[in-house]
């Protein structure tokens, strides 16, 4: 379970709850509708991160969609404990109606799983129907939240930000190396990536007020 389902009250939840809140803050002139969640690195969190700040953009009453991008690596179907036997690479391939493979979490949550692992997940993401897929996903929910593979690893988290109103990078505390925070924001740069922040994951409560934090770049 999620930190802001599990301890709602946790300082860990009120942190997602002011990073849901500066992003709806952020976008004076553009909306941030969707919004990806990546990371320099394998193994910083951003699946949990993706998770939770859907989860609590949800309890503030809005529309959400949580989608599974990482066609190499996905986990959004574990974590949330649904069924992966057909999802987003199946609906691009047209094998699979979008309707029929989105579990519905709650009342304000669905979920969109990876579906079956590809061959070419980078053609696969960079499609015009995966485009015109997110456009129709915008007509039915206020956020679209895409977790995304790590930036260095291949190139889809680079595509999806073309295509994305605003990326979300996430950071170990004390894992992730400078280099390869600097690395990850200069090739999402490349691309023209609108980095509207960075979220700092696994720092020590008892030496630090908040687990998590938003900055804009």
């Amino acid at each position: 379970m999620f930190i802001v389902e599990k301890e709602p009250k946790s300082i860990a939840a009120e942190s997602y709850r002011t990073l849901r809140t500066n992003i709806q803050y952020s976008s004076f002139d553009k909306e941030y509708k969707v919004i990806v969640i990546t990371s320099s690195e394998p193994g910083e969190g951003k699946s949990t991160t993706a998770g939770n700040l859907a989860l609590c953009m949800a309890q503030g009453d809005k529309k959400v969609i949580l989608v599974d991008c990482d066609l190499r690596r996905p986990s959004i179907h574990k974590k949330f404990k649904v069924s992966n036997l057909a999802g987003l690479s199946d609906v691009i391939i047209g094998k699979s109606d979008l309707s029929k493979v989105m579990h519905r979490y709650n009342k304000n949550l669905v979920l969109l799983t990876s579906g079956k692992i590809p061959p070419n997940p980078s053609e696969m993401l960079s499609s015009k129907v995966m485009e015109n897929l997110l456009e129709e996903l915008k007509g039915s929910f206020d956020y679209i939240i895409l977790d995304t593979p790590p930036v260095q690893a291949v190139t889809d988290s680079q595509i999806l930000s073309t295509k994305a109103d605003g990326t979300i990078l996430v950071v170990r505390a004390e894992r992730t190396k400078k280099e390869s925070v600097n690395n990850a924001i200069n090739l999402l740069k490349k691309v023209n990536a609108n980095i509207i922040g960075t979220v700092l994951n696994g720092t020590d409560l008892s030496r630090n007020k908040y687990q998590y934090y938003y900055g804009e770049k």
